[in-house]
């Protein structure tokens, strides 16, 4: 079922996020996040008009999906950029194309013109799901980002929606 963020799942989603966060190089985010850091991001995105989904399994949140404006400013009003992931282990199923589905109809209700995916030149998986998905490279900025001692690339994506 996908429905939603609300600020009790904040815990869950702070360990589903974190194992991504301090095990891998597809966030180039090194700072875990707490589940005020997951409230205040839930809240931020519901005052904008923007949703933070997640998929739930049995009472278990398994995948999460948001999107925010891809940079400040009126003139990007109608140009987000999305997250996406799932729980470590879950079974893939087609919860990703339904959870990344379900944010690109938001956005499109909500008169965004296009989604951008920023992904790490390390994630050939996310690449690989977002081609199937109908993105389309436009960039890579080499060395953008730096964790674990090295610079990784930033891969980014686009769809029309």
């Amino acid at each position: 079922m996908i429905r939603p963020a609300r600020a009790a799942d904040a815990p869950a989603l702070a360990a589903l996020l974190n194992h991504w966060i301090e095990q891998t190089a597809v966030t180039f985010n090194p700072t875990p996040k707490t589940g005020d850091d997951i409230r205040e991001m839930i809240l931020t995105k519901a005052a904008a008009g923007h949703a933070f989904l997640v998929a739930e399994d049995a009472g278990t949140i398994v995948g999460q999906a948001s999107y925010g404006q891809f940079r400040s400013g009126a003139g990007y009003r109608t140009c987000m950029e999305h997250s996406i992931s799932l729980l470590s282990g879950t079974p893939r199923k087609g919860l990703g194309r339904a959870l990344l589905t379900a944010v690109e109809d938001h956005a499109r209700t909500q008169g965004a013109h296009q989604m951008i995916a920023g992904i790490s030149g390390e994630n050939a998986e996310g690449q690989a799901f977002h081609a199937r998905m109908g993105y389309r490279l436009i960039a890579t900025i080499p060395e953008a980002g730096h964790k674990f001692g090295r610079y990784m690339d930033l891969v980014l994506m686009q769809k029309f929606l």
